[in-house]
């Protein structure tokens, strides 16, 4: 049994799978971060957006695969 994902017939990897989720998610959170002009005390937007995303991806690849979401940061 491997730890791909069956959508309608392809397997998928969980990893893209969380990798196109951080990414929506981020454009969200970018978004309301926008709309309620937070992004004024962000140094740095492009910077920002990259760390978010990967920090999202971290997050969702732990609780997808099963394991602790905290060892995707700290090993």
């Amino acid at each position: 049994m491997t730890g791909d994902i069956d959508l309608g017939g392809v397997f998928v990897h969980p990893l893209l799978i969380a990798a196109l989720l951080a990414f929506v998610m981020a454009e969200l959170i970018g978004w309301a971060l926008s709309r309620f002009r937070l992004y004024r005390f962000v140094w740095h937007r492009g910077l920002f957006d990259v760390a978010l995303t990967v920090i999202l991806w971290a997050g969702l690849a732990g609780i997808l695969t099963g394991g602790n979401p905290a060892s995707a940061f700290f090993g």
